[in-house]
Protein backbone atom coordinates (compact mmCIF):
# COMPACT_ATOMS: atom_id res chain seq x y z
CA UNK A 1 0.00 0.00 0.00
CA UNK A 2 2.79 2.31 0.45
CA UNK A 3 3.84 1.49 -2.89
CA UNK A 4 0.68 2.89 -3.92
CA UNK A 5 0.80 5.86 -2.08
CA UNK A 6 4.06 6.77 -3.23
CA UNK A 7 2.78 5.86 -7.14
CA UNK A 8 -0.24 8.48 -6.56
CA UNK A 9 1.79 11.22 -4.81
CA UNK A 10 4.19 10.77 -7.86
CA UNK A 11 1.68 10.71 -10.63
CA UNK A 12 -0.33 14.09 -9.18
CA UNK A 13 3.48 15.81 -8.88
CA UNK A 14 4.19 14.80 -12.68
CA UNK A 15 0.78 16.37 -13.53
CA UNK A 16 1.59 19.37 -11.88
CA UNK A 17 4.79 20.01 -13.58
CA UNK A 18 3.79 18.33 -16.82
CA UNK A 19 3.74 21.96 -18.11
CA UNK A 20 6.90 23.25 -16.59
CA UNK A 21 8.79 20.06 -17.75
CA UNK A 22 7.84 20.35 -21.50
CA UNK A 23 9.47 23.76 -21.45
CA UNK A 24 12.87 22.68 -19.35
CA UNK A 25 15.02 19.86 -18.29
CA UNK A 26 12.82 18.34 -15.65
CA UNK A 27 11.53 15.12 -16.93
CA UNK A 28 9.16 13.14 -15.38
CA UNK A 29 10.35 10.04 -16.16
CA UNK A 30 13.65 10.93 -14.26
CA UNK A 31 10.86 11.75 -11.00
CA UNK A 32 9.51 8.93 -10.65
CA UNK A 33 12.78 6.98 -11.04
CA UNK A 34 14.03 9.02 -8.66
CA UNK A 35 10.41 8.75 -6.36
CA UNK A 36 11.05 4.72 -6.64
CA UNK A 37 14.61 4.86 -5.71
CA UNK A 38 14.12 7.16 -2.86
CA UNK A 39 11.59 5.36 -0.82
CA UNK A 40 13.32 1.92 -1.87
CA UNK A 41 16.06 0.27 0.82
CA UNK A 42 19.04 2.41 -0.59
CA UNK A 43 17.60 5.49 1.34
CA UNK A 44 14.59 5.64 3.37
CA UNK A 45 13.31 2.21 3.17
CA UNK A 46 9.71 2.69 3.00
CA UNK A 47 9.11 -0.05 0.02
CA UNK A 48 11.16 -3.45 -0.11
CA UNK A 49 11.57 -4.70 -2.85
CA UNK A 50 14.17 -7.13 -4.76
CA UNK A 51 14.22 -7.98 -8.71
CA UNK A 52 12.99 -11.06 -8.08
CA UNK A 53 9.38 -9.16 -6.44
CA UNK A 54 6.64 -10.15 -8.61
CA UNK A 55 5.28 -6.72 -8.56
CA UNK A 56 8.72 -5.92 -10.45
CA UNK A 57 8.08 -8.33 -12.78
CA UNK A 58 4.20 -7.47 -13.36
CA UNK A 59 4.71 -3.92 -13.96
CA UNK A 60 7.71 -4.16 -16.03
CA UNK A 61 5.93 -7.16 -17.85
CA UNK A 62 1.89 -4.44 -18.19
CA UNK A 63 4.50 -2.10 -19.46
CA UNK A 64 6.06 -3.21 -21.88
CA UNK A 65 2.75 -5.30 -23.48
CA UNK A 66 0.70 -2.01 -23.29
CA UNK A 67 3.55 0.00 -25.09
CA UNK A 68 4.08 -2.96 -27.75
CA UNK A 69 0.05 -2.85 -27.90
CA UNK A 70 -0.46 0.60 -28.70
CA UNK A 71 2.55 0.69 -30.67
CA UNK A 72 1.73 -2.00 -32.92
CA UNK A 73 -1.43 0.14 -33.77
CA UNK A 74 0.66 2.80 -35.45
CA UNK A 75 2.22 0.77 -37.70
CA UNK A 76 0.61 1.34 -41.23
CA UNK A 77 1.63 -0.71 -44.28
CA UNK A 78 1.11 2.42 -46.23
CA UNK A 79 3.50 4.43 -44.05
CA UNK A 80 6.03 1.56 -44.08
CA UNK A 81 6.15 1.63 -47.58
CA UNK A 82 6.41 4.89 -47.92
CA UNK A 83 9.31 5.53 -45.43
CA UNK A 84 11.15 2.09 -44.69
CA UNK A 85 14.35 3.14 -46.18
CA UNK A 86 15.70 5.47 -43.02
CA UNK A 87 14.22 2.91 -40.24
CA UNK A 88 15.46 0.06 -42.15
CA UNK A 89 18.89 0.93 -42.16
CA UNK A 90 18.80 1.84 -38.46
CA UNK A 91 17.10 -1.48 -37.48
CA UNK A 92 19.65 -4.05 -40.01
CA UNK A 93 22.52 -2.04 -39.47
CA UNK A 94 22.64 0.19 -36.80
CA UNK A 95 21.22 -1.91 -33.96
CA UNK A 96 23.09 -4.70 -34.81
CA UNK A 97 26.22 -2.57 -34.74
CA UNK A 98 25.32 -1.45 -31.22
CA UNK A 99 24.36 -4.98 -30.11
CA UNK A 100 28.05 -6.36 -31.01
CA UNK A 101 30.08 -3.44 -29.77
CA UNK A 102 28.50 -3.03 -26.49
CA UNK A 103 28.99 -7.12 -26.33
CA UNK A 104 32.99 -6.38 -27.14
CA UNK A 105 32.83 -3.04 -24.78
CA UNK A 106 31.01 -5.59 -22.21
CA UNK A 107 33.37 -8.27 -22.28
CA UNK A 108 37.09 -6.44 -22.39
CA UNK A 109 35.98 -3.84 -19.38
CA UNK A 110 33.53 -5.34 -17.45
CA UNK A 111 35.07 -9.28 -17.54
CA UNK A 112 31.80 -10.87 -18.45
CA UNK A 113 32.40 -13.99 -20.35
CA UNK A 114 31.73 -13.97 -24.58
CA UNK A 115 28.13 -15.05 -24.63
CA UNK A 116 26.65 -13.11 -21.10
CA UNK A 117 28.63 -9.92 -22.82
CA UNK A 118 26.46 -10.22 -26.04
CA UNK A 119 23.44 -10.91 -24.17
CA UNK A 120 23.86 -7.71 -22.22
CA UNK A 121 24.62 -6.27 -25.70
CA UNK A 122 21.05 -8.09 -26.61
CA UNK A 123 19.57 -6.52 -24.10
CA UNK A 124 20.66 -2.82 -24.48
CA UNK A 125 20.29 -2.70 -28.14
CA UNK A 126 16.21 -1.45 -28.05
CA UNK A 127 15.54 1.86 -27.60
CA UNK A 128 12.59 3.72 -26.84
CA UNK A 129 11.41 7.22 -27.76
CA UNK A 130 8.30 7.74 -26.12
CA UNK A 131 10.58 9.30 -23.02
CA UNK A 132 11.70 11.70 -25.55
CA UNK A 133 8.51 13.03 -26.54
CA UNK A 134 9.60 16.77 -25.91
CA UNK A 135 11.53 15.85 -29.58
CA UNK A 136 9.28 13.39 -31.01
CA UNK A 137 6.21 15.70 -30.17
CA UNK A 138 7.83 18.51 -31.79
CA UNK A 139 6.74 20.17 -34.77
CA UNK A 140 10.01 21.88 -34.99
CA UNK A 141 11.55 18.14 -35.43
CA UNK A 142 11.78 17.52 -39.06
CA UNK A 143 9.08 14.68 -40.23
CA UNK A 144 11.24 12.59 -41.19
CA UNK A 145 13.37 11.93 -38.16
CA UNK A 146 10.08 11.69 -35.73
CA UNK A 147 9.24 8.52 -38.44
CA UNK A 148 12.64 7.34 -38.35
CA UNK A 149 12.33 7.40 -34.37
CA UNK A 150 9.20 6.04 -33.73
CA UNK A 151 9.27 3.27 -36.37
CA UNK A 152 12.58 1.73 -35.27
CA UNK A 153 11.10 2.36 -31.58
CA UNK A 154 8.36 0.20 -32.50
CA UNK A 155 9.85 -2.96 -33.96
CA UNK A 156 13.62 -3.15 -32.17
CA UNK A 157 12.01 -4.48 -28.96
CA UNK A 158 10.61 -7.93 -31.04
CA UNK A 159 13.65 -7.68 -33.05
CA UNK A 160 15.94 -8.06 -29.79
CA UNK A 161 13.48 -11.00 -27.95
CA UNK A 162 14.35 -13.96 -30.06
CA UNK A 163 18.21 -12.71 -29.84
CA UNK A 164 17.79 -12.25 -25.89
CA UNK A 165 15.91 -15.87 -25.22
CA UNK A 166 18.22 -17.71 -27.43
CA UNK A 167 21.33 -16.25 -25.42
CA UNK A 168 19.39 -16.99 -22.07
CA UNK A 169 19.15 -20.83 -23.07
CA UNK A 170 22.86 -20.87 -24.52
CA UNK A 171 24.25 -19.55 -21.05
CA UNK A 172 21.99 -21.62 -19.45
CA UNK A 173 21.40 -25.18 -18.07
CA UNK A 174 21.10 -26.14 -21.68
CA UNK A 175 24.05 -24.73 -22.12
CA UNK A 176 25.40 -28.12 -23.15
CA UNK A 177 22.21 -29.04 -25.69
CA UNK A 178 22.06 -25.98 -27.71
CA UNK A 179 19.83 -27.74 -30.34
CA UNK A 180 17.35 -28.09 -27.57
CA UNK A 181 17.22 -24.41 -26.51
CA UNK A 182 15.36 -22.88 -29.80
CA UNK A 183 12.77 -25.39 -30.27
CA UNK A 184 10.26 -24.20 -27.36
CA UNK A 185 11.50 -20.46 -27.93
CA UNK A 186 10.35 -20.66 -31.63
CA UNK A 187 7.37 -22.31 -30.69
CA UNK A 188 6.17 -19.55 -27.86
CA UNK A 189 7.22 -16.83 -30.86
CA UNK A 190 5.35 -18.85 -33.17
CA UNK A 191 2.43 -19.16 -31.06
CA UNK A 192 2.44 -15.64 -29.69
CA UNK A 193 2.10 -14.46 -33.64
CA UNK A 194 -0.62 -16.96 -34.24
CA UNK A 195 -2.60 -15.60 -30.91
CA UNK A 196 -1.67 -11.73 -31.74
CA UNK A 197 -3.50 -12.17 -35.40
CA UNK A 198 -6.04 -14.64 -34.47
CA UNK A 199 -8.11 -12.74 -31.75
CA UNK A 200 -8.23 -9.83 -33.37
CA UNK A 201 -9.59 -11.18 -36.47
CA UNK A 202 -12.20 -13.41 -34.59
CA UNK A 203 -13.08 -10.01 -32.76
CA UNK A 204 -13.64 -8.69 -35.90
CA UNK A 205 -15.72 -11.19 -37.16
CA UNK A 206 -18.01 -10.63 -34.18
CA UNK A 207 -18.78 -6.90 -34.74
CA UNK A 208 -19.81 -7.82 -37.88
CA UNK A 209 -22.61 -9.76 -36.61
CA UNK A 210 -26.21 -7.51 -37.22
CA UNK A 211 -27.08 -8.48 -33.52
CA UNK A 212 -23.52 -7.33 -32.40
CA UNK A 213 -21.96 -4.15 -32.07
CA UNK A 214 -20.47 -1.51 -29.68
CA UNK A 215 -22.07 1.33 -28.29
CA UNK A 216 -20.28 4.24 -29.12
CA UNK A 217 -19.25 5.55 -25.24
CA UNK A 218 -18.18 1.93 -24.87
CA UNK A 219 -16.12 0.97 -28.45
CA UNK A 220 -12.72 2.32 -26.25
CA UNK A 221 -13.43 -0.81 -24.86
CA UNK A 222 -13.15 -3.52 -27.12
CA UNK A 223 -9.61 -3.43 -28.06
CA UNK A 224 -9.09 -3.06 -24.35
CA UNK A 225 -10.81 -6.02 -23.89
CA UNK A 226 -9.26 -7.87 -27.08
CA UNK A 227 -5.91 -6.88 -25.51
CA UNK A 228 -6.77 -8.28 -21.52
CA UNK A 229 -7.97 -11.52 -23.21
CA UNK A 230 -4.51 -12.08 -25.09
CA UNK A 231 -2.07 -11.08 -22.70
CA UNK A 232 -3.92 -13.86 -20.06
CA UNK A 233 -4.21 -16.40 -23.16
CA UNK A 234 -0.13 -15.82 -23.83
CA UNK A 235 0.66 -16.54 -20.12
CA UNK A 236 -1.83 -19.55 -20.09
CA UNK A 237 -0.35 -21.08 -22.85
CA UNK A 238 3.60 -19.87 -22.47
CA UNK A 239 3.20 -17.99 -26.15
CA UNK A 240 5.51 -15.32 -26.22
CA UNK A 241 3.12 -11.74 -24.81
CA UNK A 242 5.02 -9.44 -26.28
CA UNK A 243 5.37 -10.43 -29.89
CA UNK A 244 1.57 -11.20 -29.65
CA UNK A 245 0.86 -7.54 -28.57
CA UNK A 246 2.58 -5.94 -31.20
CA UNK A 247 0.86 -8.03 -33.89
CA UNK A 248 -2.29 -7.85 -32.36
CA UNK A 249 -2.45 -3.83 -32.51
CA UNK A 250 -0.96 -4.43 -35.76
CA UNK A 251 -3.35 -6.47 -37.16
CA UNK A 252 -6.62 -4.55 -34.98
CA UNK A 253 -5.45 -0.90 -36.52
CA UNK A 254 -5.64 -3.00 -39.57
CA UNK A 255 -9.14 -4.50 -39.68
CA UNK A 256 -10.44 -2.01 -37.38
CA UNK A 257 -9.23 1.82 -37.89
CA UNK A 258 -12.34 2.86 -36.39
CA UNK A 259 -11.17 0.96 -33.21
CA UNK A 260 -8.19 2.34 -33.44
CA UNK A 261 -9.40 5.89 -33.25
CA UNK A 262 -11.61 5.21 -30.74
CA UNK A 263 -9.31 3.18 -28.11
CA UNK A 264 -6.17 5.86 -28.65
CA UNK A 265 -6.51 8.18 -26.30
CA UNK A 266 -7.71 5.35 -23.13
CA UNK A 267 -4.97 3.22 -24.70
CA UNK A 268 -2.12 6.16 -24.54
CA UNK A 269 -2.95 7.05 -21.01
CA UNK A 270 -2.81 3.47 -20.07
CA UNK A 271 -0.11 2.66 -21.09
CA UNK A 272 2.08 6.10 -19.59
CA UNK A 273 0.24 4.68 -16.06
CA UNK A 274 1.91 1.39 -16.68
CA UNK A 275 5.53 2.71 -17.54
CA UNK A 276 5.02 5.44 -14.80
CA UNK A 277 4.70 2.89 -12.56
CA UNK A 278 6.94 0.15 -13.82
CA UNK A 279 9.69 3.24 -13.29
CA UNK A 280 8.71 3.33 -10.10
CA UNK A 281 9.58 -0.22 -8.58
CA UNK A 282 12.74 -0.09 -10.72
CA UNK A 283 13.87 2.49 -9.40
CA UNK A 284 13.11 1.04 -5.96
CA UNK A 285 15.48 -1.23 -7.17
CA UNK A 286 18.33 1.14 -7.64
CA UNK A 287 20.42 1.25 -4.04
CA UNK A 288 23.75 2.36 -3.43
CA UNK A 289 24.06 -1.37 -2.95
CA UNK A 290 23.72 -2.16 -6.63
CA UNK A 291 25.80 0.89 -8.05
CA UNK A 292 28.79 -0.06 -5.45
CA UNK A 293 28.53 -3.65 -7.16
CA UNK A 294 29.67 -2.45 -10.70
CA UNK A 295 33.11 -2.29 -11.39
CA UNK A 296 34.82 0.65 -12.65
CA UNK A 297 35.27 -1.58 -16.08
CA UNK A 298 31.82 -1.69 -16.11
CA UNK A 299 31.06 1.93 -15.67
CA UNK A 300 33.11 2.32 -18.34
CA UNK A 301 31.39 0.03 -20.59
CA UNK A 302 28.04 1.74 -19.60
CA UNK A 303 29.57 5.21 -20.38
CA UNK A 304 30.91 3.97 -23.83
CA UNK A 305 27.88 2.37 -24.90
CA UNK A 306 25.66 5.73 -24.39
CA UNK A 307 28.18 8.11 -25.32
CA UNK A 308 29.92 6.42 -28.20
CA UNK A 309 28.56 3.19 -29.02
CA UNK A 310 24.95 3.67 -29.98
CA UNK A 311 25.24 7.45 -31.48
CA UNK A 312 28.22 5.91 -33.68
CA UNK A 313 26.15 2.84 -34.68
CA UNK A 314 23.12 5.55 -35.71
CA UNK A 315 25.47 7.81 -37.60
CA UNK A 316 27.13 4.64 -39.45
CA UNK A 317 24.08 3.07 -40.92
CA UNK A 318 22.51 6.61 -41.67
CA UNK A 319 25.55 7.33 -44.25
CA UNK A 320 24.19 8.25 -47.54
CA UNK A 321 20.16 9.06 -46.42
CA UNK A 322 18.95 12.33 -46.81
CA UNK A 323 18.85 13.47 -43.22
CA UNK A 324 20.94 15.98 -42.80
CA UNK A 325 23.93 15.78 -40.39
CA UNK A 326 22.58 18.18 -38.02
CA UNK A 327 19.53 15.76 -38.01
CA UNK A 328 21.43 12.15 -37.70
CA UNK A 329 23.23 14.08 -34.61
CA UNK A 330 19.86 15.33 -32.83
CA UNK A 331 18.50 11.84 -33.88
CA UNK A 332 20.77 9.74 -30.92
CA UNK A 333 19.15 11.94 -27.97
CA UNK A 334 16.05 10.84 -28.74
CA UNK A 335 16.51 7.02 -28.08
CA UNK A 336 16.40 6.32 -24.48
CA UNK A 337 16.79 2.85 -23.70
CA UNK A 338 13.65 1.51 -23.50
CA UNK A 339 11.15 -0.58 -20.97
CA UNK A 340 12.11 -3.47 -23.10
CA UNK A 341 15.68 -3.37 -21.68
CA UNK A 342 13.97 -3.48 -18.33
CA UNK A 343 12.03 -6.40 -19.02
CA UNK A 344 14.40 -8.16 -20.53
CA UNK A 345 17.04 -7.64 -18.12
CA UNK A 346 14.78 -9.20 -15.32
CA UNK A 347 14.24 -12.15 -17.40
CA UNK A 348 18.43 -11.94 -17.46
CA UNK A 349 18.77 -12.18 -13.53
CA UNK A 350 15.94 -14.57 -13.04
CA UNK A 351 17.13 -17.36 -15.72
CA UNK A 352 19.76 -18.25 -13.51
CA UNK A 353 22.40 -18.50 -15.45
CA UNK A 354 26.23 -18.41 -13.99
CA UNK A 355 26.55 -14.57 -14.33
CA UNK A 356 23.13 -13.05 -13.97
CA UNK A 357 23.46 -11.24 -11.13
CA UNK A 358 26.51 -9.31 -12.99
CA UNK A 359 24.58 -9.15 -16.53
CA UNK A 360 21.91 -7.18 -14.23
CA UNK A 361 23.64 -4.84 -12.34
CA UNK A 362 25.66 -3.34 -15.74
CA UNK A 363 22.28 -3.41 -17.48
CA UNK A 364 20.13 -1.69 -15.38
CA UNK A 365 23.02 1.13 -14.38
CA UNK A 366 22.72 1.78 -17.88
CA UNK A 367 18.98 2.05 -18.06
CA UNK A 368 19.60 4.50 -15.01
CA UNK A 369 22.06 6.49 -16.76
CA UNK A 370 20.55 6.74 -20.21
CA UNK A 371 17.42 7.99 -18.56
CA UNK A 372 19.26 10.71 -16.88
CA UNK A 373 21.11 11.75 -19.81
CA UNK A 374 18.56 11.68 -22.12
CA UNK A 375 15.96 12.71 -19.92
CA UNK A 376 18.57 16.16 -18.97
CA UNK A 377 18.75 16.94 -22.76
CA UNK A 378 16.04 16.07 -24.97
CA UNK A 379 14.37 19.69 -24.42
CA UNK A 380 16.97 21.47 -25.37
CA UNK A 381 18.24 19.58 -28.31
CA UNK A 382 14.70 19.60 -29.35
CA UNK A 383 15.13 23.48 -29.21
CA UNK A 384 18.21 23.34 -31.59
CA UNK A 385 15.74 22.47 -34.68
CA UNK A 386 15.22 25.76 -36.03
CA UNK A 387 11.59 26.14 -37.66
CA UNK A 388 12.98 28.43 -40.51
CA UNK A 389 14.88 25.34 -42.13
CA UNK A 390 12.20 22.99 -42.53
CA UNK A 391 10.60 24.43 -45.40
CA UNK A 392 12.22 21.62 -47.50
CA UNK A 393 10.47 19.22 -45.10
CA UNK A 394 7.12 18.06 -46.11
CA UNK A 395 4.50 18.59 -44.38
CA UNK A 396 3.16 16.24 -42.08
CA UNK A 397 0.52 13.67 -44.03
CA UNK A 398 2.14 14.89 -47.19
CA UNK A 399 4.94 12.54 -48.60
CA UNK A 400 7.01 12.11 -45.34
CA UNK A 401 4.49 10.81 -42.60
CA UNK A 402 3.74 12.38 -39.50
CA UNK A 403 5.04 10.72 -36.30
CA UNK A 404 2.28 9.08 -34.58
CA UNK A 405 -0.22 10.31 -31.79
CA UNK A 406 1.67 8.16 -28.97
CA UNK A 407 4.42 10.90 -28.53
CA UNK A 408 1.81 13.61 -28.17
CA UNK A 409 0.92 15.17 -24.19
CA UNK A 410 -2.21 12.85 -22.73
CA UNK A 411 -5.14 14.44 -21.84
CA UNK A 412 -3.32 13.95 -18.37
CA UNK A 413 -0.88 16.65 -19.28
CA UNK A 414 2.09 14.36 -18.84
CA UNK A 415 4.05 16.69 -20.98
CA UNK A 416 7.53 14.59 -21.39
CA UNK A 417 7.69 10.98 -20.21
Amino acid sequence: MVLIAVFGAALLVAVLLSELAARTVLSTSLLFLAGGALVGDGFLGLVHLTPNSEIVSVTADLALFSVLFTDGMHVSPSKLRANWKNPARALGLGMPLAFLLTGVATHFLAGLDWTTSSLAGAVLAPTDPVFASSIVGRSEVPAKLRQLLNVESGINDGLALPVVLVLIAVCGPTAGNVDAAPRPIAFELLLGLVLGIALPLIVSGLVRFRLLGAEPKLQPLLPLATGIIIYAACHLTHANPYLAAFSAGAVLAHVSPEAKASFEPLGEAMAELAKFAALLAFGALLTPQLFGDLSLGGYAAVILAIVLIRPASLLLSLLGTRISRRGKLRAEPGRHQGFASVVYGLLVLQSGIPQAKEAFTLIAVCIAFSIIAHSSTDVPIARAFDVEHLADVPAEGAGAEAAPKKATPTAGGTGRL
